[in-house]
């Protein structure tokens, strides 16, 4: 077969739009976590490594980036994210209302896989979604995580997989889910598993229940809040 028979050339593979970084290598980290930073101000989604599962995340005080992140993930506004944050303090000027059980689970538990669920403050500036007044909030035993989250402030992250399928538990798997969605992907190397954090809901008893299983078993959680209830919703994703 001449040349002019076998057609024009295959096209070069396009290069990614997303950006993605080692940060397990400390020359890459702090470039890292620049490109990030400078993401979340644009309204695009970030990848980032946590305590559980990877997760991806967008600035919870910007609408537009909390839609994004969940038409990434194909999911509606039904679903809306919880908020990760850097310090157990934000979650005064977050929540309101805050019982004392749970300032005592947050004393105990956080930094670590403990998502609480209270009232949110009337005046906040939040959009997550359906949330009907309410916030879930949770401190990340993650250094990566906690290091982002000083920088951007509160972000709106969910586990980062396309709804129904698993969590990504490496950024490889998150990548092979959620592509050009994402902006820039904090590789952390390879996460617990995939165990997502408890969830306590403190919206309807200041007793609080939990409405997940997750990483911390209720029996350690009633140690601090002895009359916890347990209402679990098995349908609640991962994060």
């Amino acid at each position: 077969m001449t040349e002019q028979e076998q057609g024009p050339p295959a096209p070069e593979p396009s290069e990614p739009a997303y950006r993605r970084f080692d940060c397990t290598d400390s020359d890459q980290r702090a470039e890292a976590l620049v490109a990030a930073k400078g993401a979340v101000d644009a309204g695009e989604c970030v990848v980032l490594p946590t305590d559980t599962v990877y997760g991806i995340g967008a600035n919870s005080f910007s609408a537009a980036a909390v839609q994004r992140l969940l038409d990434s993930k194909g999911r509606g506004r039904d679903m809306p994210p919880p908020v990760l944050i850097a310090d157990p303090a934000v979650m005064m000027a977050l929540g309101r209302d805050i019982p004392e059980a749970a300032k005592k689970l947050a004393e105990q538990h956080w930094p670590g896989p403990l998502t609480i669920i209270v009232y949110a403050q009337s005046s906040l500036q939040m959009d997550l979604g359906e949330t009907r007044g309410t916030i879930a909030l949770r401190v990340p035993d993650h250094e990566l995580a906690r290091e982002l989250l000083q920088t951007t402030g509160p972000l709106a992250v969910s586990s980062a997989n396309r709804t129904g399928q698993p969590a990504a538990t490496d950024a490889d798997a998150a990548i092979e889910q959620l592509g050009d969605r994402v902006a820039v992907y904090l590789d952390g190397g390879a996460t617990p598993g995939q165990m997502p954090s408890t969830i306590v809901d403190f919206t309807h008893s200041d007793y609080g229940a939990v409405v997940r299983h997750g990483r911390i078993d209720i029996a350690e959680l009633r140690a601090t809040v002895p009359y916890l209830d347990d209402r679990t919703e098995p349908d609640i994703e991962a994060g």
